[in-house]
């Protein structure tokens, strides 16, 4: 380190920097975190820093009633840190920003409670510089939004199976897709994890694609949870979104897109490999729009798709900024104009994404009513990946085991 320390405490940091980042403390179910970054230019006699934003998913970040939240520099070091009590099930992404402005956010944005717009703005300008925490060996990955990011798994945060693992897997098929009813043109990938009864190997549709190929590889999860026997010998089907344009037209309850995969998509790959073309067994899977898209698609044709995989679904669309209003799909199941009754549906949302909660529980209750084979789950964390890859793990073991039912619980 540099900076002039007095050798005493410039040992004592360089000690418990050496522990690694962010320092845990768990008092029952609770942890005290405490998370350090090291000023690389030194002191606040030598560094230009003025602030380092910490960018926690469902805690600190834009979808939080809070003003953004700064480490703070212990004088005379070059170390900076910031503390928070959080449950010992929390598992969440985090990033550190460090900034050499000290107007960062507008006046709205760091008021008590923050004007919503201009804290998302604020956001919006700064996490293209955020870094991941160097002090963190869990800094390996991008998040949803494409900058690095750490991951936190408190003591008491659900498993994630088949993540941990590192087995050998067959490469996946990266394939193209030229769709003439949506007159684009995007990547697919396709993945089986057992080759001996391809014509019993039930079929699980991936939306969000290329984040599940390329960001967070999901291979080896699916392939190890397969060799376990949690889950069968499947085809998957990843779907690239393209961008956040496309995206944001085809994963809101499009039809065209639904019936651009069933009519051109499927029989293509139907000459690229065998699975089982049953209803009662495949899959649709997504998260945030994706999980909207899901349960879209399950409830629009059942005869093709039996089961839908939602996490942290988008079910306030398209009506995010009117509080307490319906969204879409959930009025289409107040007025009795969908029925869910032949579906098996696994519903996931975060206790820290609040609209996105909001919307889940309003929506729950409604297919509870008629759904023999529904499953609601919350998680300790944010709208964050981090928390989605185990909950899809998850959702498809319980999707493919017939003789799940009726389930609701917090993990």
């Amino acid at each position: 380190m540099t900076g002039g320390w007095e050798s005493g405490a410039q040992a004592a940091w360089r000690s418990k920097l050496a522990l690694g980042s962010p320092a845990i403390v768990t008092e029952g179910d609770i942890c005290t975190v405490t998370f350090y970054w090291q000023d690389p230019a030194g002191t606040e006699r030598t560094s230009p820093i003025k602030r380092v934003w910490i960018y926690i998913t469902g805690i600190t970040d834009h979808h939080q009633q809070r003003p953004p939240q700064s480490l703070q520099r212990i004088n005379g070091t070059a170390v900076w840190q910031w503390q928070i009590r959080l449950h010992a099930g929390w598992r969440g992404s985090y990033c550190f920003i460090p900034s050499e402005s000290e107007s960062d956010f507008s006046a709205a944005a760091l008021q008590s409670p923050p004007d919503r717009a201009a804290l998302r703005e604020g956001w919006q300008k700064l996490l293209p510089q955020a870094i991941a925490d160097p002090l963190n060996p869990h800094s390996s990955w991008r998040g949803g939004r494409g900058h690095p990011v750490s991951a936190l798994h408190l003591p008491q945060a659900p498993t994630q199976p088949g993540w941990t693992d590192n087995v050998d897997y067959a490469a996946p098929r990266c394939l193209t897709w030229q769709s003439n009813r949506l007159g684009n043109q995007r990547r697919v990938w396709l993945f089986a994890t057992g080759e001996s009864q391809p014509e019993q190997r039930p079929l699980a549709i991936l939306l969000d694609g290329q984040f599940w190929a390329e960001q967070m590889p999901v291979w080896s999860a699916l392939q190890a949870e397969t060799q376990r026997g949690q889950l069968p010998p499947a085809v998957y089907l990843l779907i690239d979104a393209i961008d956040t344009r496309h995206r944001g037209e085809e994963l809101t309850c499009n039809p065209d897109f639904w019936l651009a995969v069933q009519e051109e998509l499927l029989p293509q790959l139907s000459q690229q490999t065998r699975w089982r073309d049953d209803p009662a067994s495949t899959v649709i899977a997504g998260q945030s729009f994706g999980g909207l898209s899901a349960l879209y698609a399950a409830l629009h044709w059942p005869q093709r798709f039996g089961c839908a995989l939602s996490q942290s679904g988008s079910f306030w669309w398209p009506h995010r900024q009117r509080t307490g209003e319906d969204g879409w799909l959930t009025e289409q199941l107040l007025q009795k104009r969908l029925d869910a009754g032949t579906l098996r549906i696994y519903l996931e949302a975060g206790l820290r994404e609040p609209v996105v909660l909001q919307a889940n529980q309003r929506l729950w209750p409604l297919l509870q009513k008629n759904c023999p084979a529904l499953h609601y789950r919350l998680f300790d964390g944010g709208h964050d990946a981090l928390c989605w890859r185990g909950g899809l793990i998850n959702g498809l073991t319980t999707l493919w085991r017939p003789e799940s039912g009726v389930s609701h619980g917090t993990e």
